[in-house]
């Protein structure tokens, strides 16, 4: 398929003048083709019009036939395979089986949403019946559901092209809870971008839906994405990347006349706490993995561990040798983008001049390359709370190790961290049970706990939440990963009094759709 670089507005495919760029192999540096325009004002204009001219009709289209649109979209990248792999691959230098997951799961989550809609749960139908003969005051017939915020903005992240950007889960989160969406492409893959925007237009298309349903802007300058949350027809922005890109946007947010919610899920250091009899039980076990999980993807993952505590005892010297070899061993990986890189190393090089951090392992990077190589760092406890900066995620393969001298201190440093997107203890059982208070704390410092395990690998599934306390992300209460993504894009309206013939076909006496619906304060599919 031959890419155009054009902005996809609707059905509409707008060439940009003036500035263009080009998506660059980070492996090779090579220039790929096409230019891709820059878009304009007018571009950003015309697609949120489309959107909010859109919405009125597709809120109203049923559950199903919105799951039966996103199962198409589903197929439509299916159907791209190779094509959209091989352009990704050039793109990011992924390697081609982590896409071939990435496109799965892209596709999953498709599934997972239109399942969501077809159960109805999402909802949250309630009915209290009037009782006109109650005293003094009668009850009055109150009925609620979730109905669709509107348009929504979604800014596509570089490090996941496909689950994580143009038909990811927050497009189609949005798109289940019947909210149009415009998409801001990550410029690192704007070729990608296309293609899988192409695939969410024919899906639109075959499924006869209103134009404005999706639009897909690619720009590198920074202001198309600020105009964009500016605007004031768009209700909601959903946002994966860096701490001060979501911070931005959140501001811009709440500045306008109608501020709105920005979900923006920024990072995280991602903290790993080592108990002494585990350690000294499995301590090479516990380095091979926990080099895996840092390395894995360059440590470009959200969910990296940028951190690991110990406390100090016989073992833990063997502990941090075997993690520095395994380290060592792993071989240069290339990052996303020369920008990540050179943040990378900035922020390395920051931490380095840290007084009481020690390089364990920091080997010099190539200067004409986006390839790096895992750094380790080790601090003691007093020098980490004392530097609140060390705390801070730098994103890539990166971890500082702090060395606690007791129990306390390890409890000091964990009341310190601010919020996590995870955290993970492993432990022997009776080691668990008897840090309890590091599990308490840990439980209000993140938003996913995990025992035994590492965080990298996040399962797509109704119980899974991706999100935490902030600076992890904007909303604790919100996930971006799982069925519940979608109560970011919908709202409560209780309807008071309603004749049958105007309310909502969920809550009307007669369940159509054989919904599980909260009645006079019990769950009931029944007819009223």
């Amino acid at each position: 398929m031959t890419l155009s670089g054009k902005q996809i507005i609707g059905s509409e495919f707008r060439p940009s003048v003036g500035h263009s760029f080009s998506a660059v192999n980070p492996a090779t540096g090579e220039v790929l083709p096409p230019h891709f325009g820059e878009a304009s004002p007018d571009d950003v204009e015309r697609a949120v019009c489309a959107a909010a001219g859109a919405f009125e009709r597709y809120r109203k289209f049923s559950s199903t036939q919105r799951a039966v649109f996103l199962e198409s979209i589903g197929a439509e990248l299916m159907a791209l395979g190779p094509e959209l792999i091989g352009r990704a691959h050039a793109e990011t230098a992924l390697a081609l089986p982590r896409l071939e997951a990435e496109l799965a799961r892209t596709i999953n989550q498709l599934q997972l949403f239109a399942q969501h809609l077809r159960q109805g749960l999402y909802l949250g139908a309630r009915i209290d019946r009037a009782q006109p003969e109650r005293t003094p005051i009668p009850k009055p017939d109150l009925r609620s559901m979730q109905v669709a915020l509107g348009p929504v903005a979604v800014f596509g992240a570089s490090n996941f092209p496909l689950a994580f950007s143009v038909a990811g889960g927050d497009t189609a989160s949005a798109l289940a809870a019947g909210c149009p969406v415009v998409v801001k492409g990550h410029p690192a893959h704007p070729g990608t971008s296309e293609l899988a925007g192409l695939a969410v237009i024919r899906a639109v298309e075959k499924n006869n839906l209103p134009s404005g349903v999706f639009s897909l802007l690619q720009a590198e300058d920074l202001a198309v994405g600020a105009a964009l949350v500016q605007h004031p027809l768009l209700k909601a922005v959903a946002f994966t990347g860096s701490l001060a890109g979501g911070r931005a946007l959140f501001d811009l947010a709440c500045s306008r006349p109608e501020p709105i919610p920005v979900y923006a899920e920024m990072g995280s250091v991602n903290p790993v706490f080592f108990l002494p009899q585990i350690v000294c039980d499995n301590a090479t076990l516990l380095a091979e993995s926990l080099a895996e999980s840092l390395t894995l993807g360059v440590g470009q993952f959200c969910t990296a561990p940028g951190l690991a505590l110990v406390i100090k005892d016989a073992a833990t010297e063997a502990f941090l040798g075997r993690l520095e070899t395994c380290l060592a061993a792993k071989p240069q990986g290339v990052m996303l983008h020369h920008g990540i890189k050179q943040n990378y190393l900035a922020g390395l090089n920051q931490l380095l001049t840290v007084d009481g951090v020690r390089p364990r392992l920091n080997p010099q990077p190539l200067l004409d390359a986006c390839l790096v190589a895992p750094s380790l760092l080790q601090v003691d406890a007093t020098t980490f709370l004392a530097n609140p900066g060390l705390a801070e995620e730098v994103f890539g393969p990166l971890a500082i190790i702090v060395v606690c001298d007791s129990r306390a201190a390890m409890l000091s440093v964990a009341e310190s961290l601010q919020g996590q997107l995870t955290a993970s203890m492993h432990g022997t059982y009776c080691e668990l049970d008897s840090f309890r208070d590091l599990l308490e704390i840990l439980e209000r410092k993140a938003g996913r706990v995990i025992i035994n395990g590492f965080p990298t690998g996040v399962e797509v599934c109704a119980s899974m939440h991706h999100g935490g306390p902030y600076p992890a992300t904007t909303d604790s209460r919100s996930t971006s990963v799982g069925s519940d993504a979608i109560k970011r894009f919908l709202r409560p309206v209780c309807y008071q009094n309603f004749p049958q013939s105007l309310l909502p076909e969920p809550l009307r006496d007669r369940n159509a759709q054989n919904l599980w619906r909260l009645v006079d304060g019990n769950l009931s599919c029944d007819d009223l």
